[in-house]
């Protein structure tokens, strides 16, 4: 016996293996006296199996004969508390999730033991057991397979009656627990992404098929509160603003990526229901009032420019044919009826007839076809809906009264072309960002993308018929000289419109203007060299502001990204720069604080360059690679020192024959008698305090250094001896750092001095010295960057990048 004692215990050998399951048979009742003990034997359980699926097929041979698993059932049947299924769905889930025989896996899932588990009455109410039962639910999805599948779905006839794993897990669908929403989509995807004829006519029929519609609801609420939060007028700081924005987009993208995941399975039925639910319940009730469609019932009431960006991004996230197809078909049937009444009538455009005989085929029959899934789901697919508000409206509006012309002053009128020449910046860009994705997606079927201006086949060249072919019909090309002439204006308002748009805007004109060969009209060029002339002002401002000295180096850098910005295909793979430009607001003009100064001047030098790129490319045909800049030497600013005082650093050792003396009061130090040293040389400036040296009288040992930039020096109008300086205390270097900006979400707040001197008159005498060597600075500075705001910069430029 005693031997026994000593000899120690294998805890994953088949015998302790019977005997803790022998153990867990015995328990008659879970209570709080046992529920220890019950958890200890579930974990043994656990562990042993899982070694011994890997290790000892003896294990598992014991785990089936003894029916272990109708033991967890009967355990979870005996007690109530959730301290107990917590446990057991946490070890359970381990337990199928590190199975790897595929024998293993089936017996698991067959007998109805899984199946008795996830229908089990839970009350969910009580701690993390939610998140255990659906983290349960995801590890058996993750094992089946077209053979195991079947094991957990219920049968009637030839028909799926009951699917406890896929309908339990629905419930938790719109769980507010993000990790609980993510467990769920990847375990319906584990199971549409299994080839399961019975299970896809489950999923896609009702009540099952009321989990997609559900998810298009919810998708809706999410545009609303997005929309809420473009157009609240909550006094809240942009930023802040844009914050919220971009993390409830980033809510809608995932949505709209799930929808993706869901069509990428490939199987008809299933894109079929989840096409009809987006079609009918979101982008019909976004695009029919949108585009003013007579009254349009389920329709909901959203902005314009939130509407444009949800059905662009939905467009370039989701895609599919039909769902291009049916938006482009929708945005572009006013159009279309125009110009095939049009050549019905014999008013033809142009002499080829070929546009007017490809319009005359685009009839409702046509878009009805193109908008369908496929010829057997027509009747699924509630298409009617949209013809009859379309056939309605155009039989009622004026617009197609008489004999309508196709020409560019109507098309403009009428409906997203309506949206495109808005005075609203940012709807006008949406709008034509929305028309631009279409055009450019390889899923447009419908009518041939030259019909919009831009070939599906060849990228943007500067060759403008193979990028943008000038046939009849062709809407952009159409309408070219009116869009370039609204976006010119754009850049040319008063007062200008912010940086964001300018740079968008900038972008739309670059790329129009690759089809049209930068033939501008005079007053094209008017408005143009009048936004250069705005943009070259406000940058010349900002010589006067508080970080001049950057400047240079701001203007070196923003160069490339501009040029890059400029010359990329697609604005961008988010087109969130609407919702931006719907909220901006110009919070930094006039503002002191360095940091928004700091914002402005950014801005300015964007700006600038974003003209100076565009004039090169519309007057010269070229695009920079370089900018060429006067060398930043650092030379002296006319004033001599013993020893380079600009170079000094805290601690350092300088000679105060420049000084003036003055005191200053430090928090922790108290007053402390010191020497105000402001010196310039080259583009860098400082503001040196020294501290008298003890043993030499004309030396000073460095206590505090300040940029001489943004001082703003300013006698205190009640005490004429105190000078009060402004210290920048924002640190800009981390942000080009990485090559690009960031935001900074709590910007150091600006320092401030106040220096105290014997009289009114050394007072003066130092703000004056401070002003001096902060003009020689500017000087230098102004030097620096005097050819590039000449006339001719550009072209001197190109031509010695050429020689």
């Amino acid at each position: 016996m005693w031997r026994s004692l000593w000899r120690s215990i294998d805890r994953f050998s088949l015998q302790h293996f019977k005997y803790v399951v022998t153990e867990l048979q015995q328990i008659k009742v879970v209570n709080k006296q046992n529920r220890d003990a019950v958890i200890d034997l579930l974990q043994s359980i656990v562990e042993i199996v899982t070694y011994g699926d890997r290790q000892d097929p003896l294990i598992f041979e014991c785990f089936m004969e003894y029916q272990v698993l109708a033991e967890f059932v009967r355990v979870l049947n005996l007690s109530s508390s959730a301290r107990i299924e917590t446990p057991l769905l946490q070890y359970l889930s381990i337990m199928i999730q590190n199975m790897d025989s595929e024998h293993a896996i089936y017996y698991c899932l067959s007998n109805g033991y899984i199946n008795n588990i996830i229908a089990h009455q839970y009350n969910f109410d009580a701690g993390d057991l939610a998140l255990y039962y659906v983290s349960f639910l995801r590890a058996v999805s993750s094992k089946i397979n077209k053979d195991t599948l079947c094991l957990l779905v219920k049968v009637h006839g030839d028909v799926a009656s009951s699917f406890p794993l896929y309908t339990e897990a629905l419930k938790f669908a719109q769980h507010p627990e993000k990790m609980i929403q993510t467990a769920i989509r990847a375990l319906t995807l584990n199971i549409y992404n299994v080839s399961d004829d019975m299970v896809y006519q489950f999923v896609t029929t009702p009540p099952a098929s009321k989990y997609f519609s559900d998810l298009v609801y919810s998708l809706r609420e999410q545009c609303l509160h997005l929309d809420a939060l473009v157009h609240s007028t909550e006094e809240n700081c942009t930023h802040k603003k844009n914050n919220e924005i971009f993390l409830e987009t980033d809510k809608i993208i995932d949505d709209l990526y799930y929808f993706k995941d869901i069509l990428s399975v490939g199987e008809s039925r299933l894109s079929r229901v989840v096409t009809q639910n987006l079609l009918s319940l979101l982008i019909f009730p976004l695009l029919l009032p949108l585009l003013q469609f007579g009254d349009s019932k389920g329709s909901f009431n959203i902005s314009a420019v939130t509407s444009l960006y949800i059905v662009s991004r939905l467009l370039q996230v989701v895609g599919g044919k039909h769902l291009v197809n049916a938006v482009a078909g929708l945005l572009l049937y006013h159009y279309l009826t125009i110009c095939q009444r049009d050549a019905t009538n014999g008013d033809t455009v142009g002499s080829s007839g070929g546009a007017s005989d490809l319009l005359c085929s685009l009839n409702d029959k046509n878009i009805k076809e193109h908008c369908l899934l496929e010829a057997g789901g027509a009747e699924e697919i509630n298409i009617n809906y949209l013809l009859e508000h379309l056939n309605e409206y155009t039989s009622s509006n004026s617009h197609f009264d008489g004999r309508p012309r196709c020409d560019s002053m109507h098309i403009e009128r009428i409906g997203i072309f309506t949206y495109m020449f808005s005075d609203n910046h940012s709807i006008s860009l949406a709008s034509l960002f929305l028309l631009l994705t279409i055009a450019e997606n390889k899923d447009l079927e419908l009518f041939p993308a030259s019909l919009i201006g831009i070939s599906q086949s060849q990228e943007l060249t500067n060759n403008c018929e193979s990028a943008f072919p000038t046939v009849d019909g062709s809407i952009l090309v159409r309408l070219m000289p009116q869009i370039i002439e609204a976006l010119l204006k754009v850049l040319a308002s008063q007062p200008p419109v912010s940086p964001p748009i300018q740079w968008h805007t900038g972008w739309f004109l670059r790329k129009l203007l690759l089809c049209r060969g930068n033939m501008l009209t005079n007053n094209d060029i008017h408005l143009f060299n009048t936004s250069y002339e705005q943009s070259r002002e406000c940058l010349k401002k900002e010589l006067d502001g508080c970080w001049f000295d950057h400047i240079p180096d701001v203007i070196t850098h923003e160069w490339g990204s501009c040029k890059k910005a400029l010359e990329q295909q697609s604005q961008s793979k988010d087109p969130f720069f609407p919702l931006e430009l719907a909220v901006y607001q110009q919070t930094i003009d006039g503002s002191s604080a360095s940091y928004l100064a700091w914002q402005r001047m950014v801005d300015a030098v964007k700006v600038f360059i974003l003209h100076l790129q565009l004039k090169a490319f519309i007057f010269t045909g070229g695009l920079p690679e370089k900018l060429s800049l006067k060398s930043l030497s650092n030379s002296d600013s006319g004033k001599t020192y013993s020893t380079d005082i600009s170079a000094a650093s805290f601690g350092s050792d300088v000679s105060l024959g420049s000084g003036v003396p003055c005191r200053i009061a430090f928090s922790h130090a108290g007053v402390r008698d010191i020497y105000l040293i402001p010196v310039a040389k080259g583009i860098s400036g400082k503001l040196i305090l020294a501290e008298k040296h003890p043993f030499r009288s004309q030396r000073g040992v460095v206590i505090a250094i300040a940029p001489l930039a943004g001082l703003s020096p300013k006698i205190d109008e009640d005490h004429p001896t105190w000078l009060h300086l402004r210290i920048r205390e924002f640190d800009p270097k981390f942000l080009t750092a990485k090559g690009k900006q960031s935001k900074v979400s709590n910007p150091a707040v600006d320092g401030r001095w106040t220096l105290g001197f014997p009289s009114a008159k050394a007072c003066e005498t130092a703000r004056l010295l401070i002003l001096e060597e902060a003009s020689k600075q500017r000087s230098f500075v102004e030097s620096i960057l005097a050819p590039l705001l000449q006339d001719d910069y550009v072209e001197n430029m190109l031509d010695s990048q050429g020689d």
